[in-house]
């Protein structure tokens, strides 16, 4: 690895704990109509606001072992794992793309991915505010950045939302708007082929966990369990890996 490249990784890395520090900023207050500029981070208990230098990335939970500094409670590992998570997946994209225009949207993408899985999570909605601006930029940035183009990402972006809007009706319901939004916004960002394959990888991993769930934790089929994380686990795996994906399985039928 050349030292030209070690010094990339090591700046995307940062660049995305910071950034990942300013997610968690996003998924607990998007849900609440709150600024996210002002007022500046308290803690969840104390509500005192928290020093800048208690809120260094990763390394401000680990010396104040897990606990506020003013009144001692525990803060959630959350945080930090939101935050390495973050910083893993800019370290990845600049493998994986390099550096330049690309990776950033493609941050950008990761970003919003990240914040709506732990929303979903929090209380089963996909905020609008996410995933109709994300659609916009998917298309421009597929027209004048993204190597797909804007027929691809188009047809993506119809494709994946009509596929799920059949999905919703026949569901009655099993199926939200928000998970309709947000399959038409990943189309937009990584095209029709990539859509396919993150709906197939969501519902294979959204079975497995319901079947986990009922099989493990006594749980019934009625048990709701938020699709939005599988269906950005899919996205990821179909943006590292899709077009290998697509390749392997295009093999397979020429035996």
């Amino acid at each position: 690895m050349g030292e030209s490249l070690t010094y990339s990784l090591s700046a995307a890395l940062v660049l995305g704990l910071i950034i990942g520090s300013f997610l968690n900023v996003c998924i607990h207050r998007l849900p609440r109509n709150e600024s996210l500029i002002t007022p500046s981070s308290r803690c969840p208990s104390c509500r005192h606001p928290v020093r800048w230098w208690d809120n260094i990335p990763v390394v401000s939970f680990l010396i104040l072992g897990g606990r506020c500094r003013d009144c001692r409670r525990p803060i959630s590992w959350r945080y930090p794992v939101i935050e390495l998570v973050s910083g893993i997946g800019y370290l990845l994209l600049v493998w994986r793309f390099g550096i330049g225009w690309q990776t950033v949207i493609y941050a950008l993408l990761f970003s919003a991915l990240l914040v709506i899985t732990f929303i979903d999570l929090d209380h089963q909605i996909i905020p609008d505010r996410i995933t109709l601006p994300g659609m916009i930029v998917g298309l421009i940035a597929s027209s004048l950045i993204l190597p797909i183009g804007f027929l691809d990402a188009l047809i993506g972006l119809l494709l994946g939302g009509t596929l799920f809007y059949g999905v919703a009706v026949a569901s009655r319901g099993g199926m939200g708007g928000g998970d309709i939004k947000l399959i038409a916004m990943i189309g937009a960002f990584l095209g029709w082929k990539q859509a396919l394959l993150t709906i197939f990888i969501g519902a294979l991993a959204g079975s497995v966990i319901g079947l986990f769930l009922m099989t493990f934790k006594g749980k019934s089929r009625k048990y709701p369990v938020p699709f939005g994380p599988f269906l950005s686990l899919g996205a990821v795996v179909s943006l590292f890996a899709g077009p290998a994906i697509w390749s392997w399985y295009q093999h397979l039928g020429t035996f």
